[in-house]
């Protein structure tokens, strides 16, 4: 049996690395099939497309209602009738879907991976995407749809069809289901088909239930070694409240310079999706590896880094701060894109697929805040 690893989030998020070596299918890809790298793409405005156009496509049934996912589960073995209904009796739980889950490479990415119903799925999606038929459609059909930080500033243009597991696989709609780390949906036909291990995977929507307490009753009627993480969590109003930072709480100013230093040297490299550096970086690969050469452990992605300090206001922004944006169309609350302030209205960044780590002014479409970096609530994001 393959193994599953899965890292959480605490504190407000969380996401689930799924590391699930996909099984070898039996029947190789089609010959006379050449994968094709796509071109870099500029950031996407509001009016693109989102949705390759296609052909004629398998119906998918109409959206329903939508569920907001609290809790995302990932088992070692598939789910059995019976544990579903374990799960279904706990107190607060709406709605279950059943997933295949596994990282596969796409592109030559390493790439977390849903296999779905395209029918039901969609409703845990949010509503820009949910509301979609052409975009289902065209899953139902075989296509992939990547997150729009993978599609958009990864280089993986619409229409184009990029190498997989078996074969080539064409990008059929940018499509941020709100997973964290799932930056891929395809199919279960064609997840079967690369090999996905099957219903290894439970999204649970409670949206009335605490997600902390939920989580804990999770793990006590599932099998040993289960992973349960929480996404959109409900959490009691006393967990919310506004928290007093103590002095020496947050990032020191010999910490910010060491950081803000190890940012600069990297200008001029490249930015490659999913790059931790040391020569070639993404947005949140960046703020990690820079941070990390002062001692601050930092969360991996954008929405992880996210909560790893108090926010402040962009008026009050000083070096070393972090800049977050919301600007993925199929997903408006996600958080997309971070930079580090460098001061007087300029930021380090690494923005995208065929661009480089620079400076750049500080602009506010579509911001969501700003983070001042607590060394150790950003140690507990995982």
């Amino acid at each position: 049996m393959p193994i599953i690893v899965v890292a959480l989030v605490a504190v407000l998020t969380a996401d689930v690395l799924l590391l699930v070596q996909p099984r070898t299918p039996r029947v190789p890809p089609r010959q006379g099939q050449a994968a094709a790298t796509a071109p870099a793409q500029a950031r996407s405005s509001p009016g693109q497309a989102l949705v390759a156009e296609s052909g004629p496509a398998p119906e998918v049934k109409p959206l329903g209602t939508l569920h907001k996912p609290n809790l995302f589960v990932v088992t070692r073995k598939p789910f059995t009738t019976k544990l579903l209904e374990k799960v279904a009796r706990l107190r607060g739980v709406r709605a279950l879907e059943l997933a295949d889950a596994a990282s596969i490479t796409l592109d030559g990415k390493r790439v977390q991976t849903l296999a779905v119903d395209p029918s039901t799925f969609r409703a845990y999606t949010p509503k820009v995407t949910a509301a979609s038929d052409a975009l289902w459609k065209n899953v139902a059909s075989g296509d992939v749809a990547v997150s729009f930080v993978l599609g958009n500033d990864g280089g993986l243009s619409l229409h184009s069809r990029v190498s997989g597991p078996t074969g080539p696989l064409r990008i059929g709609a940018y499509a941020t289901t709100g997973f964290g780390a799932v930056d891929a949906v395809v199919s279960k036909r064609t997840g079967r088909g690369l090999g996905l291990p099957r219903d290894n995977a439970l999204i649970v929507s409670a949206p009335k239930a605490d997600s902390t307490k939920l989580r804990d009753a999770l793990l006590k009627v599932l099998p040993k070694g289960t992973q349960v993480a929480m996404v959109n969590p409900v959490l009691p109003p006393a967990r919310k409240q506004a928290r007093v930072w103590a002095a020496g709480a947050l990032v020191s100013a010999q910490q910010i310079t060491v950081a803000l230093k190890a940012a600069a040297s990297k200008l001029g490299r490249p930015y490659v999706w999913g790059a931790e550096g040391p020569d070639t970086f993404d947005c949140s690969g960046l703020v990690q590896w820079a941070y990390a050469q002062a001692g601050v452990k930092m969360p991996r992605v954008t929405h992880q880094q996210w909560v790893a300090g108090p926010q402040v206001p962009l008026s009050q922004a000083q070096p070393g701060d972090l800049i977050f944006w919301r600007s993925d169309p199929t997903n408006p609350g996600y958080i997309s894109h971070v930079a580090i302030y460098w001061g007087n209205g300029k930021m380090i960044q690494a923005p995208r697929t065929g661009d480089v780590v620079k400076f750049s002014p500080v602009h506010t479409r579509n911001l969501a805040g700003v983070v001042r970096v607590s060394p150790a609530l950003a140690a507990r994001v995982r």
